[in-house]
């Protein structure tokens, strides 16, 4: 068969039956060009992009669902360094990660850039097997979680591959000049002081930094934590912003607000 006639089938939907035999394991589904306009379309009956009967569930584009959601949206697109302050189920972390894809999916940074400590949850798990990565794969599946949801897995890993996303503990950070990056800092209420003042120090220029956490949540010893002394201290600082989220921006299950008001 020509390459003509190729083109053709495909542009028409055309085809003859005595080209396939009876026992033919593949076989073209029949289009009649008549009934083209009855057929089916990803963009709906009609072929408009907004059609109604197109299912758009699921939104690239988050919007706030409390008042101190849209205060943080608001101050990671106004400010270059942003701490975001809260309880469980506020979203700070889905909210600034979903942030940074946005970023670099615009092309406003390179890459991102998201760190976390590497610290056990109350209880020591011992030593985990594999190499570097299989070992801080525990300490941040969390932000995996996020990435993954934003993007695709096939595209999160594409970009890991790339290094235009990057995910490190904090202990590899020292030393770096984050230039044209979106970084974001979770669980820093299990940083110290000086771990703290040393991420923060790391902002390059054409970079945008949100550091998130919550202070009543620390895993380390009384009076070890930092976040809380240096949001204090940031208060005072014009072109930084800190967002303290409370109860009523909980958008994880309604028991999660309430249990937090009594424990």
């Amino acid at each position: 068969m020509t390459k003509r006639a190729l083109k053709r089938m495909a542009r028409e939907g055309a085809y003859e039956t005595g080209q396939y035999g009876d026992d033919a394991k593949v076989r073209r589904l029949p289009i009649d060009v008549r009934e083209r306009g009855n057929a089916w379309n990803p963009l709906g009956h009609d072929g408009a992009p907004n059609n109604p009967e197109r299912d758009q569930s699921y939104l690239k584009t988050i919007k706030p669902k409390s008042p101190g959601q849209a205060q943080l949206m608001e101050a990671i697109d106004e400010k270059n360094l942003v701490m975001a302050l809260g309880p469980a189920g506020t979203g700070k972390t889905y909210i600034a990660i979903s942030k940074a894809v946005e970023a670099l999916e615009a092309g406003k940074v390179s890459r991102i850039v998201l760190s976390r400590p590497a610290v056990e949850a109350g209880e020591s798990i011992g030593y985990l097997p594999g190499d570097m990565e299989d070992k801080l794969a525990p300490y941040l599946r969390p932000l995996y979680d996020a990435l993954t949801d934003r993007l695709s897995v096939k595209r999160m890993r594409a970009l890991m591959a790339e290094g235009a996303i990057e995910i490190a503990p904090v202990g590899f950070m020292r030393g770096r000049t984050l230039n044209n990056a979106f970084v974001v800092i979770d669980e820093a209420q299990n940083c110290t002081y000086m771990q703290l003042k040393m991420l923060l120090t790391r902002l390059g220029w054409h970079s945008t930094m949100v550091v998130t956490g919550d202070p009543n949540q620390s895993d380390l010893l009384p009076g070890i934590s930092g976040l809380a002394d240096v949001a204090s201290r940031f208060d005072a600082v014009d072109n930084i912003a800190v967002v303290r989220l409370a109860d009523r921006d909980i958008v994880r299950h309604p028991l999660v607000a309430e249990m937090l008001g009594v424990l």
